[in-house]
């Protein structure tokens, strides 16, 4: 099989590679997460001028007809620098949503917001008592009139400090662990109602913990059937998988070269460490850990728009794949770097932590083992 990119697939590499080797240095980085926002607007607003927001939509939608190898490209270059913009929540699974089950008149109005930067989303679906179970929904969202009310609270809402617009998740109907019954809404962060309580993650992020209390929704707020709508979800957080096993594979590749680098410096006895003969099996098996990983995210990303259970299954792998190499490679990085692998001035540890928090992101590898040993 041909794995090599397209012309203008090298065009969007190097484009995003040239900004953030210019932009998004790792000084520039820590800046930016210590900073009171979190975030850089005036970054944001140049990927959206340099058409990296519209990568995945239709050139109808106002994007550029890319797909999942386009947004592959964008979050490996991500993860090797760090970046801490909301591209995941507001591009993949809020564009996903309305790309993959919103209505004309819904793409229209919030699609373009989304190409040009002006409006940031989160998705919020994540509620304690259901694990990684996206069907255990305590939200409720009962009609009202033509319209719902919105009760409920959901936790770790990523990026939602930064949010205009909320994709949320609500059971319509059924009992709460039941696959029927689940919608999906689109919620103004600022309606009456919406409460949050916003917080830093451990790997520089933020996040908001987010109370639904008697939140009036329109009909035009349900995306997609009543009731029918995990399916969708379940589609859109593949998608957003193999996203981030691409970003992982980002940070693993950055912390592979730190490592090399630093062994063939640091010298231990009169000889630099990258000598031993032990070091270098272990950063071999480092580097096979990063190289499986890579195939990985290639094969989830060629298999998104396969049938529903192969999708699964190859989500469900690379996300393994992702959790047990992430852990593997950022453990080995710090260890080798000694002392200095633990400290904040130094980027080893803060792709250690990206990684871990992007193996608990939709199921850690315990959760995806069954669900691939499920959908197999």
């Amino acid at each position: 099989m041909d794995f090599s990119f397209s012309e203008e697939q090298t065009l969007l590499r190097n484009s995003v590679q040239s900004l953030l080797a210019d932009k998004y240095d790792f000084d520039t980085r820590r800046k930016i997460v210590k900073s009171a926002d979190g975030w850089n607007p005036a970054m944001w607003k140049q990927f959206a001028d340099l058409g990296l927001l519209a990568a995945p939509f239709s050139e109808e939608q106002g994007g550029l007809g890319g797909g999942p190898i386009e947004t592959m490209i964008l979050m490996e270059e991500f993860g090797r620098h760090l970046v801490v913009e909301p591209f995941v929540e507001t591009v993949v699974l809020a564009g996903g949503f309305l790309r993959e089950g919103g209505s004309k008149a819904q793409q229209d109005a919030f699609i373009p917001g989304i190409v040009d930067g002006s409006t940031v989303w989160a998705f919020a679906y994540a509620e304690p008592q259901g694990r990684y179970n996206l069907a255990d929904l305590v939200t409720t969202a009962k009609k009202d009139g033509a319209g719902y009310t919105l009760n409920g609270y959901k936790a770790v809402v990523l990026g939602a400090p930064w949010a205009q617009k909320l994709i949320v998740t609500a059971r319509t109907s059924g009992g709460q662990g039941d696959r029927d019954g689940v919608s999906v809404f689109i919620v103004d962060k600022s309606a009456a109602g919406v409460s949050t309580r916003d917080y830093p993650t451990v790997d520089g992020r933020r996040a908001s913990e987010i109370t639904f209390e008697n939140v009036k929704l329109g009909a035009d707020a349900l995306i997609g059937a009543e009731g029918k709508a995990l399916p969708l979800v379940e589609k859109i957080t593949d998608q957003a998988i193999a996203a981030l096993s691409a970003e992982a594979i980002g940070c693993m590749g950055e912390l592979n070269k730190a490592t090399v680098e630093y062994c063939k410096t640091r010298k231990q006895f009169g000889v630099p460490i990258g000598k031993f003969q032990v070091l270098q099996h272990r950063m071999v098996d480092m580097f096979m850990a990063y190289e499986q990983s890579v195939s990985m995210t290639y094969m989830v990303n060629l298999k998104l728009s396969e049938s529903d259970a192969e999708r699964v299954k190859a989500a469900a792998g690379a996300k393994v794949q992702i959790g047990k190499a992430g852990r593997f490679v950022g453990q080995q990085a710090v260890q080798l770097h000694g002392g200095m692998g633990m400290t904040d001035e130094l980027n080893v540890g803060h792709y250690f932590k990206r990684l871990t928090m992007i193996d608990t992101q939709f199921g850690n590898v315990d959760h995806q083992l069954k669900r691939y040993s499920q959908a197999a």
